[in-house]
């Protein structure tokens, strides 16, 4: 098995990608909120780790009512965060490790106090009139129709000002901008080319599927599946989410970063699997990679594993680069799913399934969601549609470096709790040569050791008994992927010879196997690298 260098144009086809929320990251100045210096402090670690590029959640200049995604300056750092000079500093010392940086894109709504929906609220007659969405009351002095905020109730709001509604897809304080006016897709792309033009390496677009709304206001039609769900699912989102106009964003955005070199643009879609082909494009390129969440979505056992990894494949549009992500800042931590012992089986998935592999910080040390006091519930989706387990704060919880009180994430007062029992931490698992995070850390140098892990070819095997199983083949380099999913040992035959290269368990040693099986104890799986005759 052979290393190869990657091609530098599509450099994220190699990559492995890290998420990092940058409150909750380091905090660098004790005001219990993770800053950009904290951020570079953390350098090294993320160079120890591996990985090759991290994606950013917004730093951008915020009241910070939705974890930043509530912009007011789309080309101004949040002071809480530190400044341009810090950011320049910062894309500096990632670009001198070889790490690229992501950042996040919120291109479907702003703040309520960004300069250019103050312009546009304030008369029907102001230059940006037509920036956001606007629309003239119902015949009954209510809401133009029945659109719901994700966030709860009506997604309409009343100005005063203009006597009209504008819409909100989530906060009122979210104003959605109106994507069909080429003045707001070209302010857009200035805010793209100012990022670009600083050393960004690409965008994660967020809400990318919502980006235009049903130009005739249309009512949603009822949900027939709405019961036990949150109020905001009572309707089926026809005329305001993932409409066939919002591929033409993506392609604007898409024709933006094309104007750069080896930049890459991935992004949050919607829709079921059979879905996400769209986003890739067809004659005109839209995303490079349609974030993936299906390892999150799937029950945790062999067969429905990959019946889905299946289907996924299944609806890639030929060359279409696949994407797997098991962690985000809105996504509860898998860990708290399926467990320690089968959070190690996750890891040699995600690391040696064909495409490029996504994960959250902290997910390296099997972090599990962290319980938030009631009083310290500060996500807005709780607090607005309570009782329904939305609350998105346990996976935005401080990182855990240390054993200390504040896990060495601040000297101060954390934004959010820790965990009350300690929780295991990076310093902890450093130090043990077993432990989750060296899993991590030994299965990105395989990853990046082994070119059939990277770029190979995936083929299938009946998976059977628990025991999910692939090969990767590149040329004549073909490794051999078996994960038991079971909590009882399970043995599994093939034919062949071949060398074990890692155990998730981290204590076989490299050796061969030349009678073609394998014992595969408990949550176990295996790589290994077969003889090719």
């Amino acid at each position: 098995m052979s290393d190869e260098s990657p091609d530098e144009s599509a450099w994220w086809q190699s990559a492995v990608i890290y998420e990092i929320a940058p409150i909750s990251f380091q905090d660098s100045n004790g005001d219990g909120k993770g800053d950009l210096a904290g951020l570079i402090s953390r350098i090294d670690y993320l160079k120890w780790l591996g990985v090759d590029a991290v994606w950013l959640t917004p730093i951008y200049r915020s009241p910070f009512r939705d974890l930043g995604y509530d912009i007011s300056d789309y080309c101004a750092i949040e002071p809480a965060f530190g400044s341009l000079d810090e950011f320049d500093r910062l894309v500096k010392a990632l670009h001198a490790e070889d790490i690229r940086l992501i950042l996040d894109l919120v291109p479907n709504h702003t703040a309520n106090d960004h300069k250019w929906f103050v312009e546009s609220s304030s008369s029907p007659n102001s230059a940006k009139a037509d920036w956001y969405i606007w629309a003239d009351a119902a015949e009954n002095g209510g809401p133009p129709n029945n659109w719901l905020s994700r966030f709860g109730g009506s997604a309409w709001e009343w100005c005063e000002a203009r006597r009209q509604y504008y819409y909100h897809s989530f906060l009122v304080e979210q104003p959605d901008l109106n994507w069909r006016n080429p003045q707001v897709r070209a302010a857009i792309s200035e805010v793209m080319r100012f990022w670009l033009d600083r050393g960004v390496d690409g965008f994660r677009v967020d809400a990318s599927a919502v980006l235009i709304k049903d130009a005739l206001l249309r009512d949603n039609p009822p949900n027939p599946g709405a019961a036990g769900k949150p109020p905001p699912q009572r309707h089926t989102p026809v005329f305001t989410d993932d409409r066939p106009e919002t591929m033409s964003c993506i392609e604007f955005i898409r024709e933006v970063i094309d104007s750069y070199p080896a930049r890459l643009l991935c992004g949050e879609v919607q829709g079921k699997t059979d879905r996400i082909g769209h986003f890739y494009g067809t004659e005109r390129p839209r995303l490079h990679l349609p974030l993936n969440f299906v390892l999150l979505d799937t029950p945790w056992n062999a067969l429905p594993l990959q019946a889905a990894i299946d289907a996924y494949f299944n609806a890639l549009p030929e060359h279409a680069w696949p994407v797997w992500v098991v962690g985000g800042h809105d996504k509860q931590r898998i860990a708290s799913k399926i467990g320690a012992a089968q959070m190690r089986v996750l890891a040699m998935l995600l690391m040696t399934l064909r495409g490029t592999p996504f994960f959250y910080m902290g997910d390296e040390i099997g972090r599990k969601r962290v319980t938030i006091p009631p009083d310290r519930i500060r996500d807005p989706f709780e607090k607005l549609v309570p009782g329904y387990g939305l609350c998105r704060d346990p996976e935005r919880a401080p990182m855990r470096w240390d054993a200390s009180p504040h896990g060495g994430f601040t000297k101060g007062s954390p934004w959010l709790p820790l965990e009350a029992d300690g929780g295991t931490s990076v310093t902890e698992q450093q130090s043990d040569e077993r432990s989750n995070l060296a899993l991590f850390r030994a299965l990105i140098a395989l990853r990046r050791a082994h070119a059939c892990l990277r770029q190979g070819g995936y083929a299938p095997l009946r998976s059977h008994n628990d025991v999910l199983a692939y090969k990767r083949t590149e040329g004549r380099n073909e490794a051999l992927i078996v994960l038991n999913i079971a909590a009882e040992p399970r043995k599994w035959h093939w034919r062949g010879r071949g060398r074990l290269l890692l155990s998730t368990h981290l204590d076989r040693p490299s050796e061969p196997l030349p009678d073609a099986s394998i014992l595969l104890r408990a949550n176990e799986g295996v790589v290994i690298a077969l003889e090719v005759r």
